[in-house]
């Protein structure tokens, strides 16, 4: 029997509450233990998934905030693997140091990102929690790491080069053994069980107990909540069908065509994350669907997707699943003499 969570997610808050500010403090305090400073926001920005639409994303979310000192901090949380996911951070770093600097500006404008990812699936290979990168010159020849002379600290308002680059932290939650050594750990452990206990005292997480009590909801918020983690288990039990193990374990006659149909229905997957991102119309979308399944008909996958393409249909008109086409059984060669 599941345990019966007691607090909602952090990724639903960051959906919902954080993006008040009366509530940064919350927001906030984990960013103060995270990165040992005492952190205060200014703003939320518009990030990928702050405008409210009607389509919501269910795997990630994130969220962009300046914080008193002027820097841009990225939050993301993540829950399906993504094979090219620390490219994606790089990215999304890119994109906030050119989205924040102006033609003609000097380039000790450059704003300073801070990219944290939460993520919920076993990101590379390590088994700590928390991850940080930072960027060092380091001399070939004595390994001598360069550092800023007097002026440029004095002007820079900076002590090392690594402060001028963007840094990233990877949490893998699910890597953390549930023993709170520390007041980040605190927060880890709230990230991980959906609940802070009596005895915590990172900064804001008292706050966060109060605010993020589910039985504090009202009904309808707590529907949508109850609707939200549904959607989740769906969305994960898709992708679990679609690219599981027993898919690249089949027997070897069929490997072939299972690793074509797999390509299909990933890129099928792909589709239906390109329309909630609002990158394709929906018309474009149901051709590109329809398209895949005429070259991939597994009758248990495609249900899935035409009742997510359903769901993201901005008419009233229901979307009818083609009929699938006779596919002819694979001839085997002849064995070689």
């Amino acid at each position: 029997m599941a345990t019966r969570r007691k607090l909602v997610s952090f990724d639903w808050a960051m959906k919902r509450l954080l993006r008040s500010k009366a509530n940064f403090d919350i927001l906030e305090g984990f960013l103060s233990e995270l990165l040992y400073d005492n952190i205060s926001i200014l703003e939320i920005l518009e990030s990928e998934t702050n405008k409210e639409t009607s389509i919501d994303k269910l795997s990630r979310l994130d969220l962009k905030c300046k914080n008193h000192k002027g820097e841009i901090i990225l939050i993301e949380v993540q829950y399906e693997n993504e094979i090219d996911f620390l490219q994606r951070m790089l990215y999304g770093v890119s994109k906030a140091v050119t989205e924040h600097f102006k033609e003609g500006q000097p380039y000790s404008q450059v704003v300073k990102v801070i990219s944290i990812a939460i993520v919920y699936f076993d990101l590379g290979q390590g088994t700590d929690y928390i991850y940080h990168g930072t960027t060092s010159f380091k001399g070939l020849h004595n390994n001598e790491e360069l550092t800023l002379n007097a002026t440029q600290r004095e002007f820079l308002k900076k002590d090392h080069p690594a402060q001028l680059f963007p840094e990233m932290y990877v949490i893998k939650v699910r890597n953390f053994d549930d023993v709170a050594r520390n007041t980040l750990d605190e927060w880890v452990y709230f990230l991980k069980n959906e609940e802070i206990k009596d005895s915590f005292k990172a900064k804001g997480i008292k706050k966060a107990k109060n605010k993020l009590d589910i039985m504090k909801m009202g009904e309808k918020e707590r529907q949508q909540y109850e609707a939200y983690l549904a959607d989740l288990s769906y969305q994960a039990s898709m992708v679990e069908s679609s690219y599981g193990v027993g898919r690249f374990e089949g027997h070897k006659e069929g490997r072939e065509e299972g690793r074509e149909e797999g390509r299909e229905e990933g890129k099928a997957l792909t589709v239906i994350e390109l329309l909630k991102d609002g990158d394709i119309s929906f018309e474009k979308a149901q051709q590109k669907i329809h398209k895949l399944k005429s070259k991939s008909p597994d009758s248990d996958f495609w249900v899935g997707i035409y009742k997510s393409l359903q769901n993201l249909n901005p008419n009233s008109t229901k979307v009818n699943e083609p009929a699938s086409r006779y596919k002819a059984p694979r001839k085997k060669r002849p064995a070689r003499k």
